[in-house]
C-alpha cells in the first residue's frame, strides 16, 4: 500500500524539531480551558468576574500580536519563540500565588501576551526553513501536532485538577519551560552544512499597507467568526438545544481530532502545487455547508456528518491561508505578516463566540446557522479572489 505520508521525507531538521517542540508544549496545555472553572469554584469569583480575566487573556493576546511579529523580525524569531515559552511558563507558576485581583488581571495579561509571542515566531521561522512549494505540509504537520497535543493535555488537567486547581498551571508552566529548553537545545546542536548565506536587504514593504494582505485577512476573519462557534453556540446546540449531553458533545470533538490526525497531512501533500485561492474556497465552502446545514441536524447522525463537512473545511482552509500569508511576506518581515495572520485569529476567537451566542439568543439556532454558513461563503469568494505571489526560493536556513 502506498504510504500517504512519504512527503513529508526530506523536511529540514529544523522542521521536525519545532514540531517535537510544540508537541511537548501543547501536550501541556491545560491551564485555559480550566481557567474559568479555577476562578469561579477555586477562587469564589462570580461568572461576570470570571469573564472580565477572560476578556484581559484574549486582549494581550490581541495587543500582543502584530509587536511580537515585527519584534521576532529583528531580534530572530527562535529567540522570540524561547522568550515567550519562558515568560507563559513564568507567569503560569506565580499564578496560583497572585492573592489580588487586580495583579491576577494583569498577570493574566502578560500570560496571553507571552503565549501569543510563540505563535507568530513559530509560523515565521517554519516558513524560512521550509521549501516554499512544500509549506502547506509543514503547516499541516504543525497543525497536526497542537491537535495531538491538546488532545491530551485539557483530558490531563481535568484528572489533575479534581484534587486541585493550582497543579494544573504548574504543570503546564514546567512543560513550557521544557519545551523553550528542548528548543534551544536542539536547535543549537551540530545541524549539516548550511547553505552560503547572502545579505537580505531591509524591506520597506509594511505588512499592514500591504493591500493584498489586508484582503486576505480581512476575507479570512469572515470565516473565523463562524468557525470559532464550536466554542460559542455549538455546545449550547448541542448540549441545551438538543439536549445530547456533554459526554456527545467531548465525542465530536474526539472525531475532529482524529479526522485531522489520520487525514490533514496526507491530504494537503496531495494539494501541494495547487493554486491557494481555489483551496481556500474549497475550505471555506466546506464550513459554509457544514455549519450551514446544522440547524437541521437534529440527530447525532446528522450532526456528525455535519462535523466531517467542516472538519474538511479545517483541514484545507488553515495550511493554505498559512501559506498565502508567507507567499505574501518579504523575507526580513515573515514575523510581522504573522503578527497580523495571528492577530486576526485572536480578533476572531475574541469575537466570534461572542457575537455568536448574542445572535443566538435572538434568532435561534437554525436561523443563525443558515446566516453563519452564508457568511462563511462570503469570506471564501473573497478568498478564491486571492492572487498571492509565485513562490520565492527557498533562503538560507538561519534559525537565529
Amino acid at each position: 500500500m502506498m504510504n500517504p505520508w512519504r512527503g513529508l521525507g526530506g523536511l529540514p531538521r529544523e522542521v521536525w524539531l519545532i514540531c517535537a517542540s510544540t508537541l511537548v508544549n501543547r501536550l501541556g496545555t491545560m491551564a485555559l480551558p480550566f481557567l474559568v472553572l479555577y476562578l469561579t469554584q477555586g477562587r469564589g469569583w462570580s461568572l461576570e468576574a470570571a469573564g472580565g480575566a477572560m476578556a484581559a487573556y484574549g486582549l494581550g493576546a490581541l495587543v500582543t500580536s502584530p509587536f511580537s511579529g515585527r519584534l521576532s523580525d529583528r531580534v530572530g524569531h527562535l529567540r522570540m519563540m524561547k522568550a515567550g515559552l519562558w515568560g507563559s511558563g513564568l507567569a503560569l507558576m506565580v499564578l496560583p500565588l497572585v492573592p489580588t485581583r487586580p495583579l491576577l488581571h494583569g498577570l493574566i495579561f502578560l500570560w496571553a501576551a507571552f503565549s501569543q509571542a510563540f505563535w507568530p515566531s513559530s509560523l515565521a521561522l517554519l516558513a524560512e526553513v521550509a521549501d516554499p512549494a512544500r509549506r502547506k505540509a509543514v503547516y499541516s504537520l504543525h497543525r497536526l501536532v497542537v491537535n495531538l497535543g491538546m488532545s491530551v493535555g485539557p483530558a490531563m488537567g481535568g484528572l489533575i485538577s479534581h484534587r486541585s486547581y493550582a497543579p494544573v498551571f504548574w504543570v503546564d508552566g514546567v512543560t513550557s519551560g521544557v519545551s523553550a529548553f528542548l528548543l534551544g537545545l536542539l536547535l543549537a546542536a551540530p545541524a549539516a552544512p548550511a547553505r552560503p548565506r547572502r545579505p537580505v536587504p531591509r524591506s520597506s514593504h509594511r505588512a499592514w499597507r500591504d493591500l493584498r494582505l489586508m484582503h486576505l485577512l480581512s476575507a479570512f476573519f469572515l470565516v473565523l467568526l463562524v468557525a470559532t462557534q464550536i466554542e460559542g453556540v455549538l455546545p449550547l446546540w448541542v448540549v441545551r438545544e438538543l439536549r445530547f449531553g456533554n459526554p456527545f458533545f467531548g465525542f465530536l470533538f474526539t472525531v475532529n481530532t482524529l479526522l485531522i490526525v489520520a487525514l490533514e497531512v496526507p491530504l494537503n501533500l496531495r494539494m501541494a502545487h495547487g493554486s491557494q485561492g481555489p483551496q481556500m474556497l474549497a475550505g471555506a465552502l466546506c464550513y459554509a455547508a457544514g455549519f450551514g446545514l446544522m440547524g437541521w441536524a437534529t440527530t447525532r447522525g446528522l450532526l456528525v456528518g455535519t462535523l466531517v463537512i467542516w472538519t474538511f473545511g479545517e483541514m484545507i482552509l488553515f495550511p493554505a491561508v498559512s501559506d498565502a500569508v508567507a507567499s505574501l511576506a518579504p523575507r526580513d518581515r515573515l514575523g510581522e505578516y504573522m503578527g497580523l495572520y495571528s492577530a486576526t485569529f485572536a480578533a476572531g476567537f475574541t469575537l466570534g463566540p461572542w457575537l455568536g451566542v448574542l445572535a443566538f439568543a435572538q434568532i435561534g439556532g437554525p436561523w443563525l446557522w443558515l446566516g453563519g454558513g452564508l457568511c462563511a461563503a462570503m469570506g471564501g469568494c473573497a478568498l478564491w479572489r486571492f492572487r498571492g505571489l509565485a513562490h520565492r526560493p527557498a533562503g538560507p536556513s538561519n534559525p537565529r
